[in-house]
């Protein structure tokens, strides 16, 4: 990683996947739309929509709307979009530091009214930032109307936000959301950014990273990766993190179409712009697939040896397609099947590569063969936690910490390492969600008796681990949740 970065000359990595606001790039209408955003709340223009496609950038748009509000918005922000109805008030109410305990949908109702009355009549405002809000069952999303009602005589006590895919106004257009869909006074779409930006993008991302010196990209490079990456931001990361890798592995610091066709190539994957948006979902899940391996080596979270190159464009260094070997399964005999929970993907020629994507409710073969903690891929193992976790049925508590895209599996493996050197690995555990596309994951903290104990766990936790709003669940909803998660 460090040799990577003094090659270039940067400071840090300049196209990470993870939302960094200090990498929010204000042009091809973002910084507008956020402007438009911080108006819309501070107006107290009740309810706001704002959709794009998967890796447009609305989570980071969610996250430096966060930063840049006034002082006198409080914020509330919902990552968790599975959350039932109930789940959702609880969440809103200890944000709001208004207490739920047995108390039911009318009188919480009523807490957070007041609670928001008082908050008025100090000259504050809250808005609630929802994310993935495509993902959140019917039932809740209507509540969202009934939040809405939440008001002076004169004035919304509620702003509310919501972030989602294009399936949100699908949603929407149900005749049944039609009293919700009214009430959305503004709706904003970020589309892909158009190729003659992308090289602004690209440059504005080296710039922040501290690249001091002429442009990296050619023109051909530029138009290579703005055609595979079809303008979403996140592809356009991928794609020219690994042209940077490539052009590393060959020792030159030109950035030439070359490189850009080696990374493309080394990310197996093909997406039309005619395609529907599930085909471009399922395309995009190999694009993490591949790139699940950079991550794995830029953070050095596995140091397992990896296979000799798959692209000969490259073959001189290390290739940007290898794997960690904790990635890998071995060939399977013919007939067989699948590992419970995980999903085979294409990858760059060589065995298969299992992502975990849902648990079955059943605990792991007592026939598996055994591996040192070292050696097995830390998501596979606090996946596997957690179906034991779901397939008992012992009552309790535990603090959701956090819900992700399973595919997002370096990510995930990265927040996993981070939460067991403060927690401890064995108290975690990775659990299946709903969502639209049956693809996300909970990681939970502990096992508690009941609700106080877990609460002091949550409010013991460092301040690191409380960026996603982490709050107190129970057992049965977990269950129940993950159960509905892997149905057929």
């Amino acid at each position: 990683m460090t040799m990577y970065l003094e090659h270039f000359g940067l400071r840090e990595a300049p196209f990470r996947i993870t939302p960094h606001t200090e990498f929010f790039f204000s042009g091809a209408n973002r910084g507008a739309t956020l402007e438009a955003l911080m108006y819309a709340i501070t107006a107290g223009e009740g309810m706001v929509k704002v959709t794009g496609e998967v890796g447009a950038g609305k989570t980071m748009l969610c996250r430096v709307l966060m930063e840049r509000l006034p002082a006198t918005v409080e914020t509330i922000y919902l990552a968790v979009p599975s959350l039932t109805r109930d789940e959702m008030l609880a969440a809103i109410a200890a944000d709001l530091e208004v207490e739920s305990a047995g108390a039911n949908t009318t009188k919480l109702l009523r807490a957070l009214q007041e609670r928001l009355i008082e908050i008025h009549g100090a000259g504050r405002q809250v808005v609630a930032l929802i994310d993935e809000a495509h993902a959140m069952p019917l039932a809740t999303l209507e509540e969202i109307r009934l939040l809405s009602n939440l008001e002076t005589g004169k004035e919304k006590l509620l702003q509310i936000v919501l972030f989602g895919q294009p399936e949100l106004d699908q949603h929407l257009a149900l005749p049944h959301m039609r009293q919700l869909k009214e009430r959305i006074t503004h709706s904003f779409a970020l589309a892909p950014l158009p190729a003659r930006e992308v090289r602004d993008y690209v440059n504005f991302r080296l710039r922040a990273a501290g690249y001091h010196g002429p442009d990296l990209f050619g023109e051909e490079a530029l138009r290579l990766i703005a055609e595979a990456s079809e303008g979403l931001t996140r592809r356009i990361n991928i794609y020219a993190d690994k042209t940077l890798l490539a052009a590393f592995a060959a020792g030159t610091h030109t950035v030439s179409a070359d490189h850009a066709r080696a990374a493309i190539s080394d990310t197996q994957i093909v997406v039309s712009r005619r395609a529907s948006p599930r085909r471009l979902a399922v395309a995009f899940a190999a694009v993490l697939l591949a790139g699940a391996a950079l991550g794995f080596a830029l953070a050095q979270f596995l140091a397992a040896p990896a296979p000799a190159p798959a692209n000969a464009a490259i073959a001189q260094k290390p290739s940007i397609a290898q794997a960690p070997a904790a990635l890998e399964s071995p060939t399977p005999p013919p007939g067989a099947q699948p590992i419970p929970g995980t999903q085979a993907v294409p990858a760059a020629p060589g065995p298969a590569v299992a992502i975990p994507v849902a648990a079955t409710g059943t605990a792991p073969s007592p026939a598996a063969p055994t591996a040192s903690p070292g050696d097995l891929d830390p998501v596979a193992l606090r996946l596997a936690a957690g179906r034991e976790l779901v397939a008992a049925a012992a009552p309790g508590f535990a603090v959701q910490l956090m819900v992700t895209d399973a595919r997002q599996h370096s990510y995930l493996a990265s927040y996993l390492a981070d939460a067991a050197k403060a927690l401890g690995a064995e108290r975690l555990y990775v659990v299946p969600t709903t969502g639209a596309d049956g693809r996300r994951v909970g990681v939970l903290y502990g096992t508690f008796p009941d609700r106080d104990e877990a609460a002091k766990a949550l409010a013991g936790l460092p301040a690191p681990l409380t960026q996603f709003r982490p709050f107190v669940r129970s057992l049965d909803g977990v269950r129940d949740e993950s159960r509905r998660a892997v149905r057929p």
